[in-house]
C-alpha cells in the first residue's frame, strides 16, 4: 500500500516502482516496536567477487548505480538506483519516510 501511495507522487514512467516492492512490509503502517536499518553503498553491478590475480579484462564499467539495502531484523528487501532515476527515488523515499515517522516525539526545549 505505501508503493502505491509513494508511486503517485512520482514522475515516473506508470507501472515502474521507484521503491521496492518489499517496501511497505519493512516499513509497516502501524507503529510497532523495533527499527529498520536502511545501507547505501556504490553498486558497480559485479555479482561476483573480483579475481585475486590477474587483470579487469571482462569487467565493462557500468552506469554509476547505487545500491540501497534495507532489513527490520527478519525481512531483507534491495534495489539498484541508477544516476539517471536518482532524483525521483529519493523523492519517493522521502514520501515513504514522512508517512511512517508519526511515532517521533518532540525535544524538549532547554531554558
Amino acid at each position: 500500500m505505501l508503493t502505491r501511495r509513494v508511486q503517485q507522487h512520482c514522475d515516473g514512467a506508470p507501472g515502474e516502482r521507484a521503491v521496492p516492492d518489499g517496501a511497505d512490509q519493512a516499513l509497516p503502517e502501524e507503529s510497532v516496536v523495533g527499527s529498520t536499518d536502511i545501507t547505501l553503498k556504490k553498486y558497480d553491478g559485479r555479482t561476483k567477487p573480483a579475481p585475486r590475480k590477474g587483470s579487469m579484462e571482462g569487467v565493462e564499467p557500468s552506469d554509476n548505480t547505487c545500491l540501497l539495502r534495507a532489513m527490520d531484523g527478519k525481512k531483507k528487501i534491495s534495489t539498484v538506483v541508477s544516476s539517471k532515476e536518482v532524483n525521483t527515488f529519493q523523492m519517493a523515499y522521502l514520501n515513504l519516510l514522512r508517512a511512517n515517522m508519526e511515532g517521533l516525539k518532540e525535544r524538549q526545549k532547554e531554558q
